[in-house]
This record gives C-alpha cells, sequence and structure tokens, in this order.
C-alpha cells in the first residue's frame, strides 16, 4: 500500500469519523451528562466496533449483504429500532450525572461496539472504504491496514465529540437546559436515520 493511499484512506477516516452521525451525537450526549472519563469505554466501543465492521466487510460480508437484499432490511430494521430507543434514552435523560451511583448510565463498550453492527454511517463507511481502497493482488493485507489506518484516526476523532460535551457541562448544569439539550440530540439522533429512509 503506497504511502498517498495511506493518507487518503486517512484523511476518508478523518472526514467520516468527525463529521455529525448517530454515534457523534451520543458522544455529544454522554460527555455532556456523564463526563469524558465515563464516556471513555464508549469511545473505544466505536472505534472496535467500526474495525470489526470493517473487518466483516473487506472478508465478504458486504458481498453477502449485497446478494441477500434481506439480510440487509434486517439491518436496517434493526439498526432503527435500535437508534430510536438511544434517541428516547437520550432524550429522557434529566441530570448531570456526578458518580458512579447516578440512575443512568452510558452505553458500554459492548452496547457501542455492537451498534456499530446497525449503525448506517458505519456501513456507508466500511462499504465505501473497502471498495475504493481493498486491494485484489493482495486483499488480506489491504482489508487489514484499511481497518488499522482508520481505527487509528477514527478514535480522537470521535473522542472530539466527547470532550464538546465536557465542555457544555457547566452551561448545562441548569435543569431546564439540560433537558432541552437532551431533547435536542435525542430529536438529531432520530433525524440520522432520514438516510435510511430514503
Amino acid at each position: 500500500m503506497t504511502y498517498q493511499t495511506i493518507l487518503a484512506i486517512a484523511l476518508f477516516s478523518f472526514v467520516g469519523s468527525v463529521s455529525p452521525g448517530p454515534s457523534n451525537f451520543m458522544l455529544l450526549a454522554s460527555g455532556t451528562n456523564f463526563g469524558f472519563r465515563r464516556t471513555l469505554p464508549q469511545i473505544f466501543g466505536i472505534t472496535i466496533g467500526l474495525s470489526s465492521v470493517l473487518l466483516a466487510v473487506g472478508f465478504g460480508l458486504g458481498a453477502l449483504i449485497h446478494a441477500y437484499p434481506p439480510v440487509g432490511l434486517l439491518l436496517k430494521i434493526a439498526g432503527s429500532a435500535y437508534l430510536l430507543y438511544l434517541a428516547w434514552r437520550i432524550a429522557m435523560s434529566r441530570a448531570v450525572a456526578s458518580g458512579e451511583t447516578a440512575a443512568s448510565r452510558p452505553l458500554t463498550f459492548l452496547e457501542s461496539a455492537a451498534f456499530q453492527w446497525v449503525n448506517p454511517k458505519a456501513w456507508v463507511a466500511a462499504l465505501t472504504a473497502m471498495a475504493a481502497y481493498a486491494s485484489d493482488e493482495s486483499p488480506f493485507v489491504s482489508v487489514l491496514a484499511i481497518t488499522l489506518v482508520i481505527a487509528i484516526v477514527n478514535l480522537p476523532s470521535v473522542a472530539v465529540w466527547a470532550g464538546f460535551g465536557m465542555a457544555l457541562r457547566t452551561f448545562l448544569t441548569d435543569p431546564i437546559r439540560l433537558k432541552w439539550f437532551n431533547i435536542v440530540m435525542g430529536l438529531l439522533l432520530v433525524a440520522t436515520l432520514w438516510p435510511l429512509m430514503m
């Protein structure tokens, strides 16, 4: 893989990772409600989950979905249902958590990683990256290299969203502001379903 290809993959990953999407809206809300430290498992879960989707697509799952459209439809339905549940959970959050005893909690590492399997943005990124950058001459090595480059760029890019949320914590200590912030975050998360409906 050439240096230029690695740079192109890194740029592709940066733009895709830092732009708004379901995972980033959830990180923004989590950083606000739970702080950066408690959001770290969610951040790592996003990167590991995305990496597992990339590997699966690179090693043939993308072709299976293309060959059997009902599998893709099932993923869309499951993803939409889970996204709506998470949007409701975010919209109903009403207090900035100060410790581990808070009734609500951020997504766990496993929940966040599993969400990437039903996250439409993760699938679009994985299918696009593998179609554009995987090599026919050395498919195994190129799939691993693409996944590694994207993971390295993705981790700090998504962490920025939790950092933004953390920066908003002081402003959102007012319960009314926090309530409306969480409702808006929930609605934005629901809005990310729009491309799936088209």
